[in-house]
């Protein structure tokens, strides 16, 4: 039996729907971010990137390049195996420490990835705590609800960032059950952030573990970068913070912070944990001198907000409409997901403008939507291109009544 046209008809589906998705051929440059080389048949141009999670630009940054030379020279390449199994080097150790003490916690806990710390520990107290019952945000990560769903635990689903909802259906579980709420504190897509004061005082009123996913605050909030828990003085009061190596820290993995009995439970008990190659040593050593940097430098954070109230003023001076929120998202709703890809297509191809169209699966469908993420390292004559570019497709395709 052959499979392939059993694919192909699938994937006809979302190329029929707009929502195919086409990977650009980038190459960073080194010490020129945002800028990369964009390869496509027939020959390369520069670009600009508007999209990238290296919200701060620190996988370009010299202490950060200059850590993983130095490790790469001392350590090698990689871990030489799983952290059971010869992988735990003391690199790992320093982070470990340093993500603790950075969130304020007892311990810490590295994955490879934000994806697989969220999916490992969720999916590990789920499924370890005997009738436990996790109370999901109703726009959380898929990586969460895939821990969710892996720990077979029950699943609540609130109303996003609805409190009165969350603690009614606490309210009306069974109060004996283990409890945990799962939630993030920047919801990458609309940009909005929690109220975590007011579902902290909620879970505590019944029993519950509070789980927090950090990873797009981490690096941008706080007085040292600790997210906005750390900026709401409110991380003492959340159970597990979850956090991401990868995007404002600028380079790879991701880990949980708590108590040490919690983070030796996740260690002793996480398939996602105990079966997976260790992070190499030299990512280990960048991710540690990113986080003491921006600990002790606020000037990354300072620029990145003026460039973001810089791009959202402009919108509004030439009339594209944006989602309003308080963080450092800025998406332009399209509706559409052809529209959406067509007008990307067309900004990289005759703008120099990188921005990936998203869609389907990612939000709902009907919400598909070009998301900004204005770093530090945009210039003002970025962002003028941008708006430029923008403004005359906007014109073209009478969008305004599409997002109205």
């Amino acid at each position: 039996m052959t499979f392939d046209h059993l694919f192909e008809a699938q994937l006809d589906t979302l190329r029929e729907g707009g929502n195919y998705r086409v990977f650009a051929d980038l190459k960073r440059q080194k010490g020129s971010f945002p800028k990369a080389q964009n390869h496509f048949e027939g020959g390369q141009r520069e670009v600009t990137v508007w999209c990238s999670n290296d919200y701060l630009g620190m996988g370009q940054h010299p202490a950060v390049l200059q850590a993983m030379h130095d490790t790469l020279e001392e350590c090698g390449a990689g871990a030489g195996g799983t952290r059971n199994i010869s992988g735990t080097n003391h690199h790992h150790v320093k982070l470990e420490r340093e993500l603790a003490d950075l969130h304020g916690k007892e311990d810490a806990l590295l994955f490879t990835s934000g994806y697989v710390s969220n999916w490992a520990a969720l999916g590990t107290l789920g499924s370890r705590l005997e009738n436990c019952i996790i109370f999901s945000d109703a726009l959380n990560h898929a990586s969460m609800i895939e821990g969710m769903r892996h720990s077979r635990a029950k699943k609540v689903i609130w109303n996003h960032n609805d409190v009165a909802d969350l603690e009614a259906k606490l309210a009306a579980a069974d109060p004996d059950a283990p409890k945990i709420v799962a939630f993030e504190s920047v919801y990458s897509m609309d940009g909005d952030i929690a109220p975590i004061e007011a579902i902290c005082d909620v879970a505590e009123k019944y029993g519950a573990m509070t789980y927090l996913d950090e990873v797009h605050g981490v690096g941008l909030y706080g007085e040292q970068g600790g997210g906005v828990a750390e900026r709401e003085g409110v991380a003492d009061r959340v159970s597990v913070i979850e956090g991401t190596l990868g995007k404002a820290f600028g380079v790879m993995g991701g880990y949980i912070t708590g108590s040490r009995s919690m983070c030796d439970f996740i260690r002793s008990f996480s398939s996602g944990f105990i079966f997976t190659t260790a992070l190499p040593p030299a990512v280990a050593a960048g991710a540690l001198a990113s986080i003491k940097h921006l600990r002790s430098s606020s000037m990354e954070r300072m620029r990145q907000r003026k460039q973001v109230a810089q791009l959202r003023k402009r919108l509004d001076e030439v009339g594209i409409p944006h989602l309003e929120n308080p963080s450092h998202i800025v998406p332009v709703m399209i509706g559409d997901a052809a529209k959406c890809k067509m007008i990307s297509d067309v900004l990289l191809d005759e703008c120099g403008v990188y921005v990936q169209p998203i869609n389907y699966p990612t939000v709902p469908e009907g919400t598909e939507r070009l998301r900004f993420t204005p770093s530090p390292l945009h210039s003002d004559a970025d962002i003028e291109h941008l708006v430029q570019s923008l403004s005359r497709l906007w014109s073209q395709c009478a969008l305004s009544r599409a997002v109205a």
